[in-house]
């Protein structure tokens, strides 16, 4: 058996082909892409339909496509490097601060909200359109390809980047019958077509490479949809405290433009216990190990209660709404009495961290209920610290040591007057208005001010009243309840985009043709040529391997005798530089070893892999 494959270009030693064997070509190697043809740009004269109908194949472009989501991806950086007012109004107030002259050019470009600005929307847009553009109709090609069948073997097989022939005894349609069944249990689709079999194989190529972009179009429907009917609330709930989900009950909430309070799911939940460990030694000394809240929650207004844990990475899944664990701080019990030894506040009071060791600061505020010596109304307020480990006095400042609660101290400033609650003007629940506070004096006339163990108490100067810090100390979790109705969709897009991609990448789609013929001298001559999309040696390799198998059902005949070479002389070659005849094979152009039967003999070429071995 004879091989032979071209790679490359396939122009090496060829003689240009006439222009029926070039169109014979190109039809063979037609319709393995579903990209459009390009056509030379042909700008319309005149009229607005005629610019409208170039400027939309301009947009439905792939190259266009490709452009636009690369500046989609540039128009999110400074999304990514810029405060937004839709996600910290107080880093984005902090940066006018600083910036007094870039704020206002940046209020003018919108990159204080870049996601929903109207260069970033018009992007959006234009992609979405034109990935449309590009996607139907090279949906209704590739429908009309999966429909037809591979095209006939081109006059000249040996022209195609891989081939093989050999002479065999085997009849013309016996070597047809076994192409068609080996290359069907190959999964080719395969049909005959005069006398050569055509067989295709690879199409989830081109089915990859649509599903890649189907699956943009999804996850830019996806994100569209989650941006407009999302909602984000965060919530800091001390032991033994609930929640409803309300929007009152936020501490903060933001949402899409479309969103409304009936969209929120309708649950509740209980938070019973908080449990938080520590690495006790080591380089990674006082890094969180486990965060854990067991909580008790219910579904609905009439929904049983169940018991769940969460931890970081693992929300609680209530409808389309998610419960995140974020964060976690003290909450030591303070209890405050007037001097008559009534109590007027006692509650926990959420500190929030300032640290690793989690240092936390807070106020106490007592707003009702209290009368100084004098019986007359005053509101106390007290700037609370707190160490969960603190460093004894020798370290003189007020900074943990460590994030358990090993050595828990509470260092407490006390004021009393107005805490201008009732002004109108919200208030944090974190910090104190002192412009109308008094301070407490000490003996020395200083701030007065106390370290506490737990169980301590403070007297205030004067008969003012007492602060004990009790021995219970609760922790607090923050929770975030996200509602993103487009996320599992987008999720869904992403994996199909890259389960797409990777078809498209790997996936080669490639041709076969077996071709066999009577010769002049009655002995089959089989042909057998691939061709694939783009150069690869699967084409070859594949081809000789099936050629192999194929050759042991035709096995190869032996090749006729060499007849006189008919040269300019016909005379004797008497000439004492000639040596004996040795056949064409001696010759390195004489290209294949056949006699009869479409071959190239102007080719010079090398042998199909794994084909030869037969």
């Amino acid at each position: 058996m004879s091989t032979t494959s071209k790679t490359g270009s396939g122009k090496t030693g060829t003689a240009p082909g006439t222009p029926e064997q070039e169109q014979g070509l190109e039809a063979a190697g037609s319709r393995l892409s579903t990209a459009p043809t390009e056509e030379p740009a042909n700008l319309p004269s005149l009229g607005v339909i005629g610019w409208a109908r170039w400027f939309w194949r301009q947009l439905t472009s792939m190259r266009v496509a490709l452009l636009l989501l690369l500046l989609l991806s540039l128009a999110a950086i400074p999304g990514s490097l810029i405060p937004q007012t839709g996600i910290d109004q107080t880093k984005v107030a902090d940066f006018r601060e600083r910036h007094e002259t870039l704020a206002p050019i940046y209020d003018k470009l919108g990159l204080f909200n870049v996601y929903s600005s109207v260069w970033f929307s018009a992007i959006y847009l234009l992609l979405f359109i034109s990935l449309i553009g590009c996607i139907v109709p090279r949906t209704w090609q590739f429908v009309g390809q999966l429909r037809g069948r591979p095209p006939g073997a081109p006059r000249r097989l040996t022209r195609l980047p891989a081939h093989t022939t050999w002479r065999t005894g085997a009849e013309p349609e016996q070597i047809h019958r076994a192409a068609l069944a080996l290359l069907k249990k190959r999964r080719f689709r395969v049909h005959l077509v005069g006398d050569a079999v055509a067989a295709e194989k690879g199409y989830l190529r081109e089915a990859g490479n649509l599903v890649f972009h189907l699956a943009l179009i999804v996850m830019l429907i996806a994100f569209g949809w989650g941006q407009l009917f999302k909602s984000e609330g965060n919530k800091l709930i001390v032991e033994g405290s609930g929640f409803s989900n309300t929007l009152p009950q936020y501490d903060d909430f933001k949402s899409g433009n479309l969103f409304s309070a009936d969209d929120l799911e309708p649950f509740s939940f209980h938070l019973e216990d908080f449990r938080g460990t520590y690495e006790r030694s080591g380089p990674n000394k006082g890094t969180p190990r486990t965060y854990e809240a067991d909580l008790t929650y219910s579904q609905g207004a009439y929904g049983e209660e169940e018991k769940t844990t969460v931890k970081v990475n693992e929300p609680l899944e209530l409808g389309d709404a998610k419960v995140y664990l974020t964060s976690h701080g003290y909450a030591p019990v303070v209890t405050v009495r007037d001097g008559g030894g009534e109590i007027v506040f006692q509650d926990a009071v959420a500190l929030l961290p300032l640290d690793g060791n989690v240092t936390s600061s807070g106020v106490v505020k007592v707003l009702d209920g209290y009368r100084n010596p004098e019986g007359k109304r005053e509101q106390l307020g007290f700037q609370a610290f707190f160490v969960p480990t603190f460093g004894g006095s020798a370290s003189g400042t007020m900074i943990s040591q460590f994030p358990a609660l090993d050595y828990p101290v509470l260092a407490l400033n006390a004021y009393h007057g107005d805490l201008k609650a009732d002004s109108g003007i919200p208030q944090s629940v974190y910090q104190m208005d002192k412009t109308k506070m008094k301070e407490f004096k000490d003996a020395d006339g200083e701030l007065f001010k106390k370290l506490l163990m737990p169980g301590e108490t403070m007297e205030l100067p004067n008969g003012a009243g007492s602060v004990t810090f009790e021995k219970e100390i609760k922790e607090w979790a923050q929770f975030q309840v996200v509602q993103e109705p487009g996320a599992g969709w987008a999720l869904g897009g992403s994996v199909a985009a890259i389960g797409g991609l990777a078809a498209s990448l790997f996936i080669q789609r490639r041709r076969v043709w077996v071709r066999a013929t009577e010769g002049a001298d009655g002995v089959t001559v089989v042909e057998m040529a691939g061709l694939g999309r783009s150069e690869s040696a699967k084409v070859p390799e594949e081809l000789g391997d099936l050629a192999a198998i194929l050759y042991e059902q035709a096995p190869g005949a032996p090749d006729p005798e060499p007849g006189p070479d008919p040269g300019p002389d016909d005379g004797p070659d008497d000439g004492p530089d000639d040596g004996p005849d040795d056949g064409p094979d001696n010759d390195p152009d004489d290209g294949p070893e056949t006699s009869s039967g479409p071959t190239d003999t102007d080719s010079r070429v090398t042998p199909a892999e794994g084909a030869e071995k037969q």
